[in-house]
């Protein structure tokens, strides 16, 4: 327990993180005690070096400060444009990458977490997290970084090359390689001042199935996707050994993600029947909720397990122009991790594992309607979902209605809070970022 504020602490008992309530408190007494500048300040220091999948005690203790920062006064306009500006500078002052350049280990003493920095490093426009391919027992950085590092270059971006913390047959979503990948985006956007809107992920074989499926996860941080010669994973028949469909987690999310999937119809490593699959999956759920306006299906015959035709920088320059755009009317959330707790602004605290979640912002009705269609063993629909908003979304001059499977949830002025904001920061997106959120109870 962080004993800064003691003093604050001794005077409440803190509970967890309850978001606002339908009705404005500004009538309300809060017995909370004021906190001076400097314990404001220590508690957005704190909130935000847990980051954004901070777990068990971390996570408790990030809920806590949520809860101090709850006496704080209700954001007006400017106090909310200060917060969110003060917010970015405090997150910019977290660690970088602890090197930057060349061939490195994350954890210098274990010599653990290997990862290469190539391409432009001065003045880049946009980062490129490449991976390598590999397998049980294979992947080397050095497979990715010279290619991915060299195509780059020619495009200004900088590139960081990670190496699978464990080599298996899924190593980009396994013992927490998924995990390190994020923490290497943010502080690699630390260390290169990258844009959030221009961070992209590519890779070859094992690194394709990374890029499918980590951009997928992550779908809301992503500019656009290069999988090459690798897809994400099945389900399979179990009589027939034949796909059936993609995993959970994968193609609904992709719902708004510019993406180029390569193929070889004779790959003999990776067949071209799991990819064949997923752009099905993508026809049926572009019938089903639109959006998918910029994916790309590029299949080719004749080079084997091979790179594309010219290579990554060929692949590269087919999404090198598409920027990310965080703030989205339509937003379809297929969660697949315990820890992603927000997906563009929708947020759970705790994640119905295959649940469907789709929410839709109807500008001229000032409304926001959110369906969710639970899986098995995904908890009761909608249980700790909430809608986060701002002005991007609705109109705050206006009566604002929330709506959860065709119920209304909320009609009112939404309060714009601190500790909102502090949760939508953690990441040190600004197109993250939200300062109202609505409890779909």
């Amino acid at each position: 327990m962080n004993n800064l504020l003691l003093t604050v602490l001794a005077a409440l008992v803190v509970a967890p993180f309850v978001a606002p309530s339908n009705h404005s408190s500004a009538n309300l007494q809060d017995p909370r005690p004021a906190l001076s500048k400097k314990d404001r300040k220590a508690l957005l220091e704190e909130g935000l070096a847990f980051g954004s999948r901070a777990m068990g005690k971390e996570r408790t203790r990030q809920r806590e400060i949520f809860t101090l920062l709850g006496g704080e006064p209700v954001l007006d306009t400017k106090a909310d444009r200060a917060a969110r500006k003060e917010l970015l500078g405090l997150w910019e002052d977290l660690p970088g990458l602890p090197d930057v350049k060349g061939d490195n280990f994350y954890w210098k003493e274990e010599r653990r977490g290997r990862y290469i920095v190539g391409g432009k490093s001065r003045g880049a426009k946009a980062l490129l997290l490449g991976m390598h391919g590999g397998g049980e027992g294979s992947g080397d950085a050095a497979n990715s970084a010279g290619p991915y590092g060299s195509a780059a270059s020619s495009l200004k971006w900088v590139g960081v090359f990670p190496e699978v913390l464990e080599k298996t047959a899924h190593g980009w979503t396994d013992s927490g390689t998924e995990e390190w990948v994020l923490d290497l985006i943010e502080q690699a956007r630390r260390s290169f001042d990258i844009d959030a809107d221009h961070v992209y992920l590519a890779g070859h074989s094992m690194g394709g199935y990374g890029s499918w499926t980590i951009g997928a996860h992550h779908a809301d941080r992503v500019a656009a996707l290069a999988p090459s010669a690798g897809a994400p994973t099945p389900v399979l028949d179990r009589a027939t050994d034949k796909v059936q469909e993609i995993d959970w987690g994968v193609v609904l999310n992709l719902r708004n993600v510019p993406m180029v999937v390569y193929q070889s119809i004779d790959d003999p490593r990776v067949p071209p029947d799991v990819n064949q699959c997923a752009v099905r999956e993508v026809g049926a759920a572009r019938e089903q909720f639109g959006g998918y306006d910029h994916f790309t299906y590029w299949e080719v015959d004749g080079r084997g397990h091979d790179e594309p035709p010219g290579g990554p920088k060929a692949h590269l320059d087919k999404i090198a122009d598409f920027k990310r755009e965080p703030v989205q009317d339509v937003v379809v959330w297929q969660p697949a991790l315990t820890w992603k707790r927000q997906f563009y602004w929708l947020f759970w605290e705790r994640p119905g594992i295959g649940a469907i979640v789709e929410g839709r912002i109807d500008r001229a009705a000032n409304t926001v309607r959110v369906t969710v269609t639970p899986s098995a063993g995904s908890g009761s629909a909608g249980a700790e979902l909430s809608v986060l908003l701002d002005e991007r979304l609705v109109d705050f001059e206006r009566e604002v209605i929330v709506e959860l499977d065709g119920v209304e949830v909320f009609r009112g002025i939404p309060e714009r809070r601190l500790e909102v904001l502090l949760e939508t920061s953690t990441s040190g997106d600004p197109g993250r970022q939200y300062s109202a959120r609505v409890p779909l109870k």
